[in-house]
């Protein structure tokens, strides 16, 4: 089984769903992998998004690295991440049995893990975040492709839509004063490259862009407020795709 650089998630996201249909019942499945048709689906109880939101991000994200560009042996061992955001439900075993049907499953190692969004206390004035995997931001034309305003909106968007979605309810902060302060982060290096990676649709034949992003930026400002937000989106990715392994980022401090 060979796993191409960019598309590795794409690989694991129709082995899961094909997986996910056969072992899990109908509301499972789409509660977990089509979680819009779940919420419109009669007597799921589930209503509206936060903000009207159209279409609810999965409870997961894929971590895939680890598989990019490898060459699997029949019998060779192999392992990959999953970050699983809905705790309440018994979404730990679906995907176990799921992935006990696409491979000989050996062993599932989990640990949970708890994110503070409070400001650091020591000063924070530059960082580095590289862009793990291709990160894809939406933006207002393509020159703002690094500001850091921009990253920071969309990490702090994501992060509290899956809190409403999933945990104790949106973020309680001044989403527009936070938006503010972080224009005034300069971007002082920034070394990033697209990478054009496209998908086939089984369902449609159509072809979709899933490549982004890559690389390093280096910002520098009063940053201690926003660093938790870019540690929460080491888990949970940020920018279109990150389900799928997109927008894995990771941030140090250059201080």
């Amino acid at each position: 089984m060979h796993f191409p650089p960019g598309v590795t998630g794409n690989i694991l996201r129709g082995a899961l769903g094909k997986a996910l249909h056969e072992t899990a019942r109908a509301e499972d499945y789409a509660r977990i992998f089509e979680p819009a048709s779940f919420r419109s689906g009669a007597g799921s109880g589930a209503g509206a998004g936060p903000s009207g939101l159209s279409d609810w991000p999965r409870p997961f994200v894929l971590r895939v690295a680890e598989l990019e560009g490898r060459t699997v042996q029949r019998g060779e061992r192999f392992r990959f991440g999953l970050n699983l955001f809905d705790t309440r439900s018994q979404n730990l075993d679906q995907f176990t049995r799921a992935f006990s049907q696409w491979a000989d499953l050996i062993e599932v190692e989990h640990e949970p893990v708890a994110l503070d969004v409070s400001p650091h206390i020591a000063p924070v004035s530059r960082i580095r975040v590289g862009f793990q995997t291709p990160t894809e931001l939406k933006a207002n034309g393509p020159d703002a492709k690094d500001e850091f305003s921009v990253l920071l909106a969309r990490a702090r968007d994501r992060l509290s839509t899956l809190r409403g979605l999933y945990g104790a309810g949106p973020l309680e902060i001044d989403f527009r004063g936070l938006a503010e302060r972080a224009r005034s982060v300069k971007t002082l290096r920034s070394e990033l490259r697209r990478v054009a990676v496209e998908r086939r649709s089984s369902r449609t034949g159509q072809r979709h862009g899933i490549g982004g992003l890559v690389g390093f930026a280096d910002y520098e400002g009063d940053l201690a407020e926003f660093l938790p937000y870019l540690e929460a989106a080491h888990w949970i990715g940020v920018g279109r795709h990150c389900t799928w392994g997109n927008g894995q980022i990771k941030t140090t401090m250059l201080d």
